[in-house]
């Protein structure tokens, strides 16, 4: 037998890398690369849906914020600056969330009702900010 036959016995004895053996494992590691892209974006669409969420809400709150602020700037003859700082100690001395009262002065507005402990802490901080107005002074 000559090299060349052994080379050619030798090849057809060696069935080399099988279909099912060592490229199994890269279709696996392929399969599981993806798995975990596709887990990776889902859980990025989670923190984007989270986050629109956040920003829809934070864009409502806005919203009613700066319309208590006009109606406590209309109603105590204040600058929007005093409407804010109004709106802010009404919060923090009912322990109520800025945002909370700011719907509850938007509602009153309309409907002309405020629960008592905010009425009576909405008049005392009117008065402690007419107190310091150059507003209420102006000719109107």
């Amino acid at each position: 037998m000559t090299a060349s036959d052994e080379n050619v016995a030798r090849r057809q004895d060696d069935p080399g890398p099988s279909v099912h053996g060592g490229g199994d494992r890269g279709a696996e590691q392929a399969e599981k690369a993806e798995q975990a892209e596709k887990a990776e974006q889902a859980e990025k669409v989670v923190e984007l849906e989270r986050k629109v969420s956040q920003l829809e809400r934070a864009v409502e709150s806005h919203a009613a914020v700066d319309q208590a602020i006009g109606i406590v700037v209309a109603v105590g003859k204040l600058t929007p600056d005093q409407g804010w700082t109004v709106l802010r100690e009404t919060s923090q001395h009912t322990n109520t969330k800025l945002s909370r009262i700011a719907d509850m002065i938007v509602a009153w507005g309309c409907a002309g009702d405020l629960p008592e402990e905010i009425r009576r802490e909405l008049d005392a901080s009117l008065a402690r900010a007419q107190a310091k107005s150059n507003c209420a002074e102006a000719p109107g």
